[in-house]
Protein backbone atom coordinates (compact mmCIF):
# COMPACT_ATOMS: atom_id res chain seq x y z
CA UNK A 1 0.00 0.00 0.00
CA UNK A 2 1.90 3.61 -1.10
CA UNK A 3 1.20 6.94 0.09
CA UNK A 4 -0.09 9.28 -3.01
CA UNK A 5 2.25 12.17 -3.47
CA UNK A 6 1.23 15.32 -2.20
CA UNK A 7 -0.03 17.28 -5.47
CA UNK A 8 -2.45 14.51 -5.63
CA UNK A 9 -4.82 14.61 -2.68
CA UNK A 10 -7.36 17.03 -3.36
CA UNK A 11 -10.12 17.88 -1.16
CA UNK A 12 -12.35 16.01 -3.52
CA UNK A 13 -9.72 12.84 -3.52
CA UNK A 14 -11.62 9.74 -2.80
CA UNK A 15 -15.49 11.32 -2.61
CA UNK A 16 -18.15 9.16 -3.81
CA UNK A 17 -21.46 10.97 -4.98
CA UNK A 18 -22.98 14.03 -2.79
CA UNK A 19 -26.25 13.46 -0.57
CA UNK A 20 -28.84 16.61 -0.36
CA UNK A 21 -30.48 16.88 3.22
CA UNK A 22 -33.83 19.93 4.17
CA UNK A 23 -34.66 20.55 7.96
CA UNK A 24 -37.87 21.13 8.43
CA UNK A 25 -38.32 21.91 12.00
CA UNK A 26 -41.85 22.09 12.66
CA UNK A 27 -43.49 19.16 14.81
CA UNK A 28 -46.85 19.36 16.33
CA UNK A 29 -44.85 19.40 20.13
CA UNK A 30 -41.42 19.12 21.48
CA UNK A 31 -40.58 15.77 23.17
CA UNK A 32 -39.00 16.01 26.45
CA UNK A 33 -35.72 14.84 25.37
CA UNK A 34 -35.46 16.36 21.74
CA UNK A 35 -32.73 18.35 21.59
CA UNK A 36 -32.58 19.17 17.72
CA UNK A 37 -33.25 22.33 16.14
CA UNK A 38 -37.19 21.70 16.41
CA UNK A 39 -40.33 23.87 17.18
CA UNK A 40 -44.15 22.80 18.16
CA UNK A 41 -46.29 24.38 15.49
CA UNK A 42 -50.05 23.51 15.44
CA UNK A 43 -52.49 24.64 13.78
CA UNK A 44 -50.20 24.84 10.59
CA UNK A 45 -46.39 25.16 9.53
CA UNK A 46 -45.85 28.23 7.50
CA UNK A 47 -45.90 27.84 3.99
CA UNK A 48 -43.35 30.50 2.78
CA UNK A 49 -40.53 28.16 5.19
CA UNK A 50 -40.84 25.53 1.94
CA UNK A 51 -41.12 28.21 -0.70
CA UNK A 52 -37.59 29.70 0.96
CA UNK A 53 -36.35 26.09 1.31
CA UNK A 54 -37.18 25.79 -2.95
CA UNK A 55 -35.82 29.27 -3.40
CA UNK A 56 -32.60 28.55 -1.67
CA UNK A 57 -32.13 24.89 -3.52
CA UNK A 58 -32.41 27.24 -6.79
CA UNK A 59 -29.58 29.05 -5.77
CA UNK A 60 -27.10 26.61 -4.79
CA UNK A 61 -28.02 24.02 -7.51
CA UNK A 62 -27.08 26.71 -10.31
CA UNK A 63 -23.03 26.62 -8.33
CA UNK A 64 -20.21 25.43 -9.73
CA UNK A 65 -20.06 22.82 -7.20
CA UNK A 66 -23.27 21.08 -7.52
CA UNK A 67 -23.21 21.64 -11.45
CA UNK A 68 -20.28 19.45 -11.69
CA UNK A 69 -21.94 16.29 -9.41
CA UNK A 70 -24.35 13.93 -9.09
CA UNK A 71 -26.59 13.14 -6.14
CA UNK A 72 -27.20 9.90 -4.55
CA UNK A 73 -29.37 10.71 -1.89
CA UNK A 74 -32.06 13.11 -0.57
CA UNK A 75 -33.24 12.89 3.30
CA UNK A 76 -35.80 15.38 4.03
CA UNK A 77 -35.83 15.30 8.19
CA UNK A 78 -36.74 17.01 11.41
CA UNK A 79 -38.56 17.87 12.58
CA UNK A 80 -41.47 16.32 11.47
CA UNK A 81 -41.58 17.25 7.73
CA UNK A 82 -44.93 15.21 7.25
CA UNK A 83 -46.49 18.23 9.78
CA UNK A 84 -47.41 19.74 6.01
CA UNK A 85 -49.79 18.72 3.91
CA UNK A 86 -48.65 16.17 1.25
CA UNK A 87 -49.23 18.50 -1.72
CA UNK A 88 -46.88 20.70 -0.47
CA UNK A 89 -44.17 18.43 0.75
CA UNK A 90 -44.41 16.48 -2.49
CA UNK A 91 -44.17 19.88 -4.28
CA UNK A 92 -40.60 20.72 -2.70
CA UNK A 93 -39.64 17.13 -3.70
CA UNK A 94 -40.68 17.50 -6.73
CA UNK A 95 -38.72 20.81 -7.58
CA UNK A 96 -35.68 19.69 -5.86
CA UNK A 97 -35.62 15.83 -8.02
CA UNK A 98 -35.78 18.95 -10.61
CA UNK A 99 -32.83 20.70 -9.73
CA UNK A 100 -30.36 18.72 -9.06
CA UNK A 101 -28.74 15.72 -11.13
CA UNK A 102 -29.48 12.40 -9.38
CA UNK A 103 -27.78 9.07 -10.07
CA UNK A 104 -30.65 6.73 -11.55
CA UNK A 105 -31.46 4.79 -8.13
CA UNK A 106 -31.52 7.70 -5.41
CA UNK A 107 -32.03 7.05 -2.47
CA UNK A 108 -35.26 9.17 -1.72
CA UNK A 109 -35.95 9.48 2.10
CA UNK A 110 -38.65 11.17 4.15
CA UNK A 111 -39.05 11.05 8.01
CA UNK A 112 -42.69 10.90 9.43
CA UNK A 113 -44.14 10.55 12.55
CA UNK A 114 -47.02 8.28 12.94
CA UNK A 115 -49.96 10.90 13.51
CA UNK A 116 -48.80 13.08 10.89
CA UNK A 117 -49.71 10.45 7.81
CA UNK A 118 -52.49 9.30 5.86
CA UNK A 119 -52.90 6.68 3.23
CA UNK A 120 -53.28 9.59 0.72
CA UNK A 121 -50.62 11.73 1.77
CA UNK A 122 -48.19 9.23 1.52
CA UNK A 123 -49.44 7.97 -1.39
CA UNK A 124 -48.54 11.87 -2.76
CA UNK A 125 -45.48 11.07 -1.53
CA UNK A 126 -44.72 8.05 -3.38
CA UNK A 127 -46.05 9.27 -6.65
CA UNK A 128 -43.47 12.85 -6.17
CA UNK A 129 -40.28 9.97 -5.95
CA UNK A 130 -39.81 9.29 -2.57
CA UNK A 131 -38.73 5.63 -1.87
CA UNK A 132 -38.12 5.06 1.90
CA UNK A 133 -40.04 6.36 4.42
CA UNK A 134 -38.82 6.55 7.95
CA UNK A 135 -41.42 6.63 10.83
CA UNK A 136 -40.71 7.52 14.09
CA UNK A 137 -41.73 5.41 16.52
CA UNK A 138 -39.71 4.83 19.64
CA UNK A 139 -41.73 2.88 21.17
CA UNK A 140 -45.00 0.57 21.05
CA UNK A 141 -45.67 1.28 24.89
CA UNK A 142 -48.80 3.82 25.40
CA UNK A 143 -47.30 4.09 28.79
CA UNK A 144 -43.95 4.88 27.78
CA UNK A 145 -44.79 7.27 24.76
CA UNK A 146 -46.72 9.46 27.46
CA UNK A 147 -43.91 9.48 29.88
CA UNK A 148 -41.36 11.29 27.00
CA UNK A 149 -43.66 13.41 25.53
CA UNK A 150 -44.54 11.97 22.19
CA UNK A 151 -47.82 13.31 20.99
CA UNK A 152 -48.77 9.44 18.94
CA UNK A 153 -50.49 6.60 20.29
CA UNK A 154 -49.37 2.48 19.40
CA UNK A 155 -52.37 2.80 17.25
CA UNK A 156 -51.85 5.80 15.60
CA UNK A 157 -48.43 3.49 14.81
CA UNK A 158 -49.35 0.66 13.35
CA UNK A 159 -51.64 2.42 11.48
CA UNK A 160 -49.18 4.57 10.20
CA UNK A 161 -46.87 1.35 9.62
CA UNK A 162 -49.69 -0.22 7.11
CA UNK A 163 -50.54 2.81 5.06
CA UNK A 164 -47.12 3.02 4.68
CA UNK A 165 -47.37 -0.24 2.78
CA UNK A 166 -50.38 0.50 1.14
CA UNK A 167 -49.36 3.84 -0.43
CA UNK A 168 -46.27 1.33 -1.74
CA UNK A 169 -42.92 1.50 0.45
CA UNK A 170 -40.95 -1.08 -0.19
CA UNK A 171 -37.87 0.35 1.79
CA UNK A 172 -39.35 0.49 5.27
CA UNK A 173 -37.18 2.18 8.36
CA UNK A 174 -38.78 2.42 12.10
CA UNK A 175 -37.27 4.26 14.65
CA UNK A 176 -37.03 2.64 18.41
CA UNK A 177 -35.42 4.03 21.95
CA UNK A 178 -34.17 2.10 24.51
CA UNK A 179 -33.24 3.17 28.34
CA UNK A 180 -36.31 5.76 28.39
CA UNK A 181 -37.79 6.12 31.99
CA UNK A 182 -39.78 3.59 33.45
CA UNK A 183 -38.63 0.99 30.97
CA UNK A 184 -38.14 -2.83 31.47
CA UNK A 185 -36.47 -5.22 29.24
CA UNK A 186 -39.88 -6.79 28.82
CA UNK A 187 -41.09 -4.01 27.53
CA UNK A 188 -38.55 -3.36 24.77
CA UNK A 189 -38.55 -6.82 23.60
CA UNK A 190 -42.42 -5.72 23.21
CA UNK A 191 -41.65 -3.38 21.21
CA UNK A 192 -39.02 -4.77 19.32
CA UNK A 193 -41.07 -8.03 18.45
CA UNK A 194 -43.93 -5.84 17.09
CA UNK A 195 -41.46 -3.92 14.64
CA UNK A 196 -40.22 -7.43 13.34
CA UNK A 197 -43.74 -8.63 12.68
CA UNK A 198 -43.70 -5.99 10.35
CA UNK A 199 -40.97 -6.84 8.58
CA UNK A 200 -39.53 -3.33 7.47
CA UNK A 201 -36.13 -3.31 5.63
CA UNK A 202 -33.72 -1.32 8.51
CA UNK A 203 -34.28 -0.50 11.94
CA UNK A 204 -32.80 2.43 13.88
CA UNK A 205 -32.29 1.20 17.72
CA UNK A 206 -30.99 4.34 19.65
CA UNK A 207 -30.27 4.65 23.20
CA UNK A 208 -31.76 7.57 25.26
CA UNK A 209 -29.71 10.34 25.15
CA UNK A 210 -30.20 12.84 28.16
CA UNK A 211 -28.57 15.92 26.68
CA UNK A 212 -28.47 19.22 28.48
CA UNK A 213 -30.95 21.73 28.64
CA UNK A 214 -33.79 19.63 27.60
CA UNK A 215 -36.95 18.65 29.77
CA UNK A 216 -35.88 15.25 30.52
CA UNK A 217 -32.37 16.65 31.69
CA UNK A 218 -34.33 18.90 34.49
CA UNK A 219 -36.35 15.77 35.51
CA UNK A 220 -33.42 13.77 36.02
CA UNK A 221 -31.65 16.06 37.85
CA UNK A 222 -34.32 16.74 40.04
CA UNK A 223 -35.19 13.08 40.52
CA UNK A 224 -38.40 13.17 39.11
CA UNK A 225 -37.37 10.68 36.90
CA UNK A 226 -35.51 7.54 36.80
CA UNK A 227 -34.22 5.87 34.32
CA UNK A 228 -32.91 1.95 33.62
CA UNK A 229 -29.48 1.75 35.51
CA UNK A 230 -26.44 0.74 33.57
CA UNK A 231 -26.61 -2.73 34.15
CA UNK A 232 -30.34 -2.62 32.51
CA UNK A 233 -28.96 -0.78 29.74
CA UNK A 234 -26.78 -3.10 28.75
CA UNK A 235 -28.95 -6.01 29.27
CA UNK A 236 -31.35 -4.42 26.87
CA UNK A 237 -28.83 -3.69 24.41
CA UNK A 238 -27.60 -6.95 24.09
CA UNK A 239 -30.95 -8.67 24.09
CA UNK A 240 -32.23 -6.75 20.99
CA UNK A 241 -29.16 -7.46 18.96
CA UNK A 242 -29.53 -11.47 20.20
CA UNK A 243 -33.33 -10.79 18.88
CA UNK A 244 -32.47 -8.43 15.81
CA UNK A 245 -30.27 -10.83 14.64
CA UNK A 246 -32.14 -13.93 14.96
CA UNK A 247 -34.79 -12.03 12.62
CA UNK A 248 -32.35 -11.55 10.12
CA UNK A 249 -31.53 -8.18 10.36
CA UNK A 250 -27.55 -7.10 10.19
CA UNK A 251 -26.20 -4.63 12.53
CA UNK A 252 -24.15 -2.75 10.36
CA UNK A 253 -23.77 0.65 12.44
CA UNK A 254 -23.73 1.02 16.19
CA UNK A 255 -27.04 1.87 16.10
CA UNK A 256 -28.98 0.60 13.16
CA UNK A 257 -29.90 -2.83 11.80
CA UNK A 258 -30.64 -3.70 8.06
CA UNK A 259 -31.58 -6.52 6.04
CA UNK A 260 -28.95 -6.78 3.44
CA UNK A 261 -28.81 -4.29 1.00
CA UNK A 262 -31.43 -2.21 2.84
CA UNK A 263 -28.28 -0.02 4.69
CA UNK A 264 -29.47 3.91 4.81
CA UNK A 265 -27.48 5.32 2.24
CA UNK A 266 -27.99 8.60 2.96
CA UNK A 267 -26.56 7.71 6.73
CA UNK A 268 -23.81 5.83 5.35
CA UNK A 269 -22.49 8.91 2.91
CA UNK A 270 -22.35 10.81 6.50
CA UNK A 271 -20.14 7.78 8.37
CA UNK A 272 -18.13 8.27 5.17
CA UNK A 273 -17.86 11.74 5.88
CA UNK A 274 -18.52 12.58 2.50
CA UNK A 275 -19.75 15.78 1.06
CA UNK A 276 -23.05 16.98 1.08
CA UNK A 277 -25.59 19.99 0.95
CA UNK A 278 -27.77 21.05 3.53
CA UNK A 279 -31.19 23.14 3.03
CA UNK A 280 -33.02 24.86 5.41
CA UNK A 281 -32.98 26.19 9.44
CA UNK A 282 -29.86 24.83 11.22
CA UNK A 283 -28.77 22.82 8.24
CA UNK A 284 -25.43 21.94 7.75
CA UNK A 285 -23.42 21.38 4.25
CA UNK A 286 -20.01 20.10 3.75
CA UNK A 287 -18.67 21.11 0.75
CA UNK A 288 -15.57 18.42 0.05
CA UNK A 289 -14.41 20.30 3.14
CA UNK A 290 -16.30 24.12 3.63
CA UNK A 291 -18.41 23.70 6.11
CA UNK A 292 -21.60 25.99 6.24
CA UNK A 293 -24.19 26.20 8.64
CA UNK A 294 -27.21 27.94 8.54
CA UNK A 295 -29.42 30.27 10.95
CA UNK A 296 -31.21 28.01 13.83
CA UNK A 297 -34.90 30.07 13.59
CA UNK A 298 -36.47 29.74 10.50
CA UNK A 299 -38.31 33.08 10.33
CA UNK A 300 -34.93 34.49 10.22
CA UNK A 301 -33.79 31.80 7.67
CA UNK A 302 -36.63 32.68 5.27
CA UNK A 303 -36.69 36.67 5.40
CA UNK A 304 -32.77 35.84 4.12
CA UNK A 305 -33.65 33.79 1.94
CA UNK A 306 -36.22 36.31 0.65
CA UNK A 307 -33.96 38.92 0.43
CA UNK A 308 -31.43 37.25 -1.48
CA UNK A 309 -28.68 36.70 0.93
CA UNK A 310 -26.89 33.15 2.15
CA UNK A 311 -28.48 31.98 5.19
CA UNK A 312 -25.02 31.33 7.02
CA UNK A 313 -24.31 31.84 10.55
CA UNK A 314 -20.81 29.66 10.31
CA UNK A 315 -18.50 28.94 7.78
CA UNK A 316 -15.30 27.14 8.25
CA UNK A 317 -12.53 25.21 5.99
CA UNK A 318 -11.59 21.88 7.27
CA UNK A 319 -7.65 21.19 6.50
CA UNK A 320 -6.71 18.19 5.57
CA UNK A 321 -5.79 16.86 9.35
CA UNK A 322 -8.89 17.99 10.49
CA UNK A 323 -10.70 15.74 7.89
CA UNK A 324 -8.96 12.80 8.37
CA UNK A 325 -9.72 12.55 11.98
CA UNK A 326 -13.70 13.32 11.32
CA UNK A 327 -13.30 10.40 8.75
CA UNK A 328 -11.90 8.18 11.47
CA UNK A 329 -14.00 8.72 14.17
CA UNK A 330 -17.42 8.61 11.94
CA UNK A 331 -16.08 5.67 10.35
CA UNK A 332 -15.35 3.93 13.71
CA UNK A 333 -19.31 3.85 13.87
CA UNK A 334 -19.80 0.75 11.56
CA UNK A 335 -19.08 -2.39 12.46
CA UNK A 336 -16.65 -2.75 9.34
CA UNK A 337 -14.76 0.15 10.40
CA UNK A 338 -12.35 2.18 8.15
CA UNK A 339 -10.48 1.57 5.23
CA UNK A 340 -6.80 1.91 4.88
CA UNK A 341 -6.79 2.28 1.48
CA UNK A 342 -9.28 4.69 1.19
CA UNK A 343 -7.93 6.99 4.19
CA UNK A 344 -4.47 7.14 1.78
CA UNK A 345 -6.35 7.69 -0.99
CA UNK A 346 -8.09 10.63 0.38
CA UNK A 347 -5.77 12.58 2.93
CA UNK A 348 -2.23 10.60 1.98
CA UNK A 349 -2.94 9.18 5.44
CA UNK A 350 -2.84 6.22 8.11
CA UNK A 351 -4.07 5.53 11.56
CA UNK A 352 -1.27 4.12 12.75
CA UNK A 353 1.39 6.98 11.18
CA UNK A 354 -0.84 9.81 12.61
CA UNK A 355 -2.28 8.44 15.90
CA UNK A 356 0.98 6.45 17.05
CA UNK A 357 0.97 5.25 20.32
CA UNK A 358 -2.87 6.24 21.24
CA UNK A 359 -4.17 3.37 18.47
CA UNK A 360 -1.13 0.90 19.73
CA UNK A 361 -2.36 1.73 22.85
CA UNK A 362 -6.24 1.16 21.79
CA UNK A 363 -5.35 -2.17 19.74
CA UNK A 364 -2.99 -3.71 23.16
CA UNK A 365 -6.36 -2.94 25.32
CA UNK A 366 -8.38 -5.34 22.76
CA UNK A 367 -10.83 -2.05 21.94
CA UNK A 368 -9.71 -1.32 18.05
CA UNK A 369 -8.82 -3.76 15.41
CA UNK A 370 -5.98 -3.67 12.81
CA UNK A 371 -5.05 -5.00 10.22
CA UNK A 372 -3.82 -4.33 6.46
CA UNK A 373 -7.38 -3.77 5.14
CA UNK A 374 -9.05 -1.57 7.86
CA UNK A 375 -9.49 -0.47 11.81
CA UNK A 376 -12.90 -1.19 13.39
CA UNK A 377 -13.73 -1.40 17.18
CA UNK A 378 -13.72 -4.70 18.91
CA UNK A 379 -17.13 -6.52 19.85
CA UNK A 380 -16.19 -5.49 23.11
CA UNK A 381 -15.89 -1.46 22.24
CA UNK A 382 -18.81 -0.89 20.76
CA UNK A 383 -21.02 -0.27 24.39
CA UNK A 384 -18.33 2.21 25.24
CA UNK A 385 -17.58 3.34 21.53
CA UNK A 386 -18.05 7.14 22.78
CA UNK A 387 -14.93 6.67 25.23
CA UNK A 388 -13.12 4.95 22.79
CA UNK A 389 -13.46 7.63 19.87
CA UNK A 390 -13.23 10.61 22.42
CA UNK A 391 -9.30 8.74 22.34
CA UNK A 392 -8.93 10.08 18.59
CA UNK A 393 -10.45 13.41 18.29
Amino acid sequence: MSVPPPDAITPESGEGPPGLYVHIPFCRSKCGYCAFTSYPCLPAPPADYLAACAQEASRIAASDWVQARQFATLFIGGGTPTIYAGEQLAGLIRELLARFAFVPDAEITVEANPNTVTREKLAQLRAAGVNRLSVGVQSFSDRLLSAIGRSHTQAEALAAIQAARAAGFENLNLDLIYGLPGQTLADLRESLTIAVDFSPEHLALYELMVEPGTPLAREVEEGRVTLPDDDAMAEMESKAQELLAGAGYQRYEIANFARPGCECRHNLNYWHNGSYVGLGAAAVSCLSGLRLKSVADPTRYAELVGKGEPPYVEAESLGLHARFRETVIMGLRLLEGVSLAELEARFGLTPRGYYGTTVERLVERGLLILNDDSMRLSEQALPVAHQVLAELV
